[in-house]
């Protein structure tokens, strides 16, 4: 390693604060090309964190950091904020066990001030911990990171309007723009200005020129003020951030630390002067400073191993399909023939695999950005019209739409399909994107059919049942590629509510939903070398369960293990218990789940064995239900 290198010796943003201004890109450079170096190994959100790598780098170098207090909003663009707060050795184990979080996590670091993954609530936090200084009596401020896309959620601009009314002259917020929206003649227009009207000068000035149209009569006040009123419409895209209270400054080249550093440099000046809350609008590209993940910052969004040097990534071997492209397929498939049936995404287009629907029928795609609670109503009201809405969305970011799922589909009985991506396990995602809460709250609201598939082929046939069912519907998948079993050339709809024996046997029966069906058959043939029969159910339906099937197995076998990737507490296991209790069945079962604990990130196989859901824990639990 260079001795001539800075970032070794930044173990903390202070150690930044101590050096001299005109080194400070010397430290962005190193840190743009360690963060390429690290993710190309370990995979990780690479596109993000770099074009956020000045603004973020400003932001240490200008504010008293831990003491003001930062909340990057999701945590995609952190990379160099962990890098510059004491986390650049632990870079070669993100995303895995015991190593460093790809989202910024309260118990991680104490420069983490508010943890999340889900986008549109840093600006409610932020207000939150302002208000709470101003409480306390502190003279430290709160600075939200927010994107363009995570602007699209509804919850910040709740934020934004409740801050502007409190005027809450300690929050910063900073709206990283990345869409490339004004060009950059314009771009750079306006960055020279608003570094200006940012200067303590112009702010006099300004206060000076106040008060004189105070003395002026009416009329010319009117006239002054229209004048300054057109200047604005032409100059400043931030009417609308004004008209909420805040004081507007950009937008501004956010990829250029000189200018970053300056405004900051002014905003600081502004808040001891109580001229908050402010709004700074950077203009930035994702991936900035490397080429390839410029060119296609949507590719180079969250990466695998890749070459720095060419950007190709790792080369892998053929496989399965995942759930994703086998669902949108399918939704394809189903579309051609029925021309009322419409895709819905949250800015999730090309995760939940809704580009290949776009690609096919732009006319029926729409794309709402972050904005969950909106896709869920806007698809009950095209169902009140007769149209066929399939809302495609993570199940972690369904739960943001509950009240919606609730209110305005199942309590009017419409005719929606949602489509549960990432239900269960995510691993390197962790925590804030586990799938694994659905079924607790969905098997609770009326007119709702639940199901999750075995694989990718019983996928295709229970998607055609969710969107031919004329009434609220899911379907849970989870994320990745498929077990590699053949997929049927014609769909056929499922009969509602009616389970599969896959296996039969009378010692015990394991009764399992969506992917734990195909460990449970491995499990039922390891006891059968020991001289077990187990029948094994695959249930298909969370809601309506098929009570008929799962009854006759628990009154004529002596043990019932039920198995979900799912947590315990209202999943699966807790319906089929409570069909037994209902009908009076007595007969040993054990629910195998997701405990109820907060699981971190990590691999998702090596997770599943250290939580029992592989089929060696499987056989495991039911041999000392029985006994044997």
């Amino acid at each position: 390693m260079s001795p001539d290198r800075l970032l070794p010796g930044i173990d903390r943003p202070e150690a930044l604060r101590r050096l001299p201004r005109e080194v400070l890109p010397q430290v962005v450079t190193e840190l743009r090309e360690e963060i390429v170096e690290r993710v190309s190994r370990t995979g990780g959100h690479l596109a993000s964190s770099l074009g956020a790598l000045e603004i973020i780098t400003a932001i240490h170098a200008c504010f008293e950091t831990p003491a003001d207090r930062l909340v990057l909003d999701v945590g995609h663009q952190g990379y160099s904020h962990k890098m510059l707060t004491g986390r650049r050795e632990a870079f070669k184990n993100i995303g895995k066990a015991d190593g460093i979080a790809k989202f910024l996590r309260r118990s991680e670091s104490e420069y983490d001030h508010f943890g999340a993954g889900h986008a549109g609530t840093s600006i409610s936090a932020a207000l939150g911990m302002a208000r709470a200084m101003q409480h306390h009596g502190t003279d430290r401020c709160a600075i939200a990171l927010i994107g363009d896309g995570g602007m699209t959620a509804g919850m910040a601009f709740e934020a934004l309007n409740h801050a502007g009314d409190l005027q809450q002259n300690n929050l910063v917020v900073i709206l990283n723009d990345n869409e490339m929206s004004i060009s950059p003649n314009v771009g750079a227009m306006s960055s020279y200005l608003s570094r200006k009207l940012s200067a303590p000068m112009t702010r006099r000035l300004k206060g000076l020129a106040k008060d004189i149209l105070g003395t002026l009569p009416g009329d010319m006040v009117n006239w002054a003020h229209k004048a300054e009123e057109s200047v604005k419409v032409f100059f400043s895209p931030g009417l609308l951030f004004e008209a909420l209270g805040f004081r507007y400054i950009g937008p501004l080249q956010g990829n250029r630390l000189d200018v970053m550093l300056e405004t900051f440099d002014n905003v600081r000046e502004m808040l001891r002067n109580g001229d908050g809350p402010i709004l700074v609008h950077a203009i930035t590209a994702k991936g900035f400073g490397y080429e390839v993940a410029e060119a296609d910052p949507v590719k180079y969004h969250g990466v695998g191993q890749f070459d720095p040097a060419s950007g190709r990534f790792s080369s892998s071997k053929p496989g399965p399909p995942s759930y994703q492209d086998v669902f949108a397929d399918t939704l394809v498939e189903l579309a051609r023939e029925d021309e009322r049936i419409v895709g819905i995404t949250a800015a999730m287009a090309d995760g939940t695999g809704l580009s290949r629907f776009q690609n096919v029928f732009p006319e029926r795609f729409y794309d709402v950005g972050i904005a969950e609670q909106h896709a869920v109503t806007f698809a009950a009201g095209l169902a009140t019209e007769g149209m066929k809405p399939v809302p495609a969305i993570y199940s972690t970011f369904l739960q943001r739409a509950f009240d919606q799922v609730l209110h305005d589909v199942c309590l009017q009985n419409l005719d929606v399909t949602f489509a549960i991506d990432r239900a269960g396990l995510v691993g390197a995602d962790g925590a804030t994107h586990q799938g694994f809460y659905d079924l607790t709250y969905l098997r609770a609201l009326p007119n709702m059919v639940v199901m999750a598939p075995k694989d990718e082929n019983e996928l295709r046939h229970m998607l055609a049942t969710a969107v031919g069912h004329p009434g609220p519907a899911a379907v849970r998948f989870p994320r990745g590629a498929g077990f590699g079993v053949p997929l049927d050339p014609r769909i056929k709809p499922l009969p509602l509510g009616e389970a599969e024996l896959l296996a039969d046997g009378d010692d015990a029966a394991l009764v399992a939903l969506g992917t734990l069906v195909h460990p449970a058959l491995e499990a039922a043939a390891e006891l059968a070398e020991s001289g077990l029969r187990v029948a094994v159910l695959n249930a298909r339906f969370a809601k309506p369960l098929d009570a008929d099937r799962i009854l006759a197995l628990a009154r004529r076998c002596g043990a019932i293990v039920t198995l979900e990737e799912h947590v315990g507490p209202g999943g699966f296991g807790a319906a089929v218990l409570e069909l037994l209790a209902e009908r009076g069945v007595t007969v040993p079962v054990r629910c195998l789940a997701i405990p109820d604990r907060i699981i971190e990130h990590g691999d998702t196989d090596a997770i599943k064995g250290e939580l029992g859901l592989d089929s060696a824990g499987i056989s495991a639990a039911l041999r000392d239900l029985i006994g044997r």
